[in-house]
């Protein structure tokens, strides 16, 4: 019963997060669910922790965080009406609710814009400082990426999915687990052009950790019904900026930053697609513990 809340409830997930900046009235979530309204508030709660509204508001808070610090070209008041908030104000407040900054301030605080504060004339010496500060922080990333990655620009193709979701960022080793020991059976890992795949559905940036939403994933290249908690989707085909990794556990948040950074420097902007990792190894089975990872950022 439980696999099957899941299954319905990862629906309703992919349901909101495509139509953020669409009305989303309470009936037509728990259709998507074959929820009644009721059942729907119950059941979403006890498997996510948050409300069904609690949800929506902060992903299209999210939602608007990311577009502020990618898409620098969208004014704020185009950001409160597209993901419906009535005024700059009541988005305002809810925004700082979330950041205990208003949207502008967390614009201005963009890590991407870090290396041009240097520029600016600064009033005091506290100002300078924190201005070096910035520009080493983001010159060690550079150099990181320098030593540690290959980048190319790839036209990924379409992948179909067999993927467990994951809320938090405590559980994906139980998930691939879950995942390892549904594929194994069905052969799936026997063919030579698997993939092993982790999706981020949210930013570590801009989402709190215990919330943040990931799909462990394998490729499969036939028909496969999935059961239990395992569901089906498609990564879909577009140019991403591939970096190449060799690295420790420990240095992927390093390495996403540095990419980040890469593609702001070299002028892409990211696209409304997911990022993601492709991994080449068990890392575990490594004698340095070194994984063998593509991160890949979806580019428009």
């Amino acid at each position: 019963m439980k696999e099957d809340y899941i299954k319905r409830i990862n629906r309703i997930l992919l349901f909101i997060d495509q139509n953020l900046d669409q009305e989303l009235p309470l009936q037509r979530i728990a259709e998507i669910g074959n929820y009644s309204p009721f059942h729907l508030h119950r059941i979403f709660k006890a498997i996510t922790k948050e409300t069904i509204n609690e949800y929506i508001t902060r992903k299209r808070i999210e939602k608007a965080a990311s577009v502020l610090l990618h898409q620098r070209e969208v004014t704020i008041s185009e950001l409160s009406l597209q993901y419906g908030f009535g005024s700059n104000s009541s988005f305002t407040r809810a925004f700082k609710k979330f950041y205990a900054l208003s949207p502008k301030e967390f614009r201005t605080a963009n890590p991407n814009k870090f290396s041009k504060i240097g520029k600016a004339d600064s009033k005091n010496g506290q100002e300078n400082a924190l201005s070096e500060e910035y520009i080493c922080i983001i010159n060690n990333h550079k150099n990181w990426i320098k030593m540690k990655a290959e980048i190319q620009i790839k036209e990924m193709q379409e992948l179909d999915l067999a993927y467990i979701t994951q809320i938090g960022h405590k559980g994906m080793q139980d998930a691939y687990s879950k995942l390892m020991k549904w594929a194994t059976p069905k052969g799936l890992l026997e063919n030579q052009d698997v993939k092993i795949i982790t999706i981020y559905h949210d930013s570590f940036k801009i989402t709190d950790p215990d919330k943040v939403r990931m799909s462990a994933c394998i490729s499969v290249n036939e028909k496969i019904k999935p059961n239990g908690e395992i569901g089906l989707t498609t990564l879909e085909k577009g140019r991403c900026i591939v970096g190449r990794f060799e690295i420790q556990i420990t240095e992927f948040e390093k390495s996403w930053s540095g990419l980040f950074i890469w593609m702001g420097e070299n002028g892409y902007k990211k696209a409304d697609r997911n990022p993601y990792e492709i991994y080449y190894n068990d890392f575990k089975k490594h004698p340095q513990g070194i994984s063998i990872v593509d991160f890949c950022i979806p580019i428009e």
